[in-house]
């Protein structure tokens, strides 16, 4: 699935998924929010680790692998 990093004027930021399963994340920004970066991934695992390499964070580490490494597609999202 697709998800967007999305800046707002005064610095803060959302990364979300893209799409309908966004859409209640995307409806609290403000309206001069800009989308900055969209990337593809199979689960919220592999999501926030390409996040975190994209913003330069070090390695993202979960407490919950089990549950973050689940497919989106075994959630019936596609």
């Amino acid at each position: 699935m697709n998800h967007e990093l999305w800046q707002e004027p005064e610095g803060c930021q959302t990364f979300c998924l893209a799409g309908a399963h966004g859409d209640g994340a995307r409806a609290l920004l403000h309206p001069d929010a800009k989308l900055v970066w969209e990337v593809e991934a199979e689960c919220y695992f592999e999501a926030m680790t390409k996040y975190y390499e994209y913003m330069q964070w070090g390695e993202y580490v979960t407490d919950f692998p089990e549950q973050d490494m689940i497919p989106y597609r075994h959630l019936g999202w596609e």
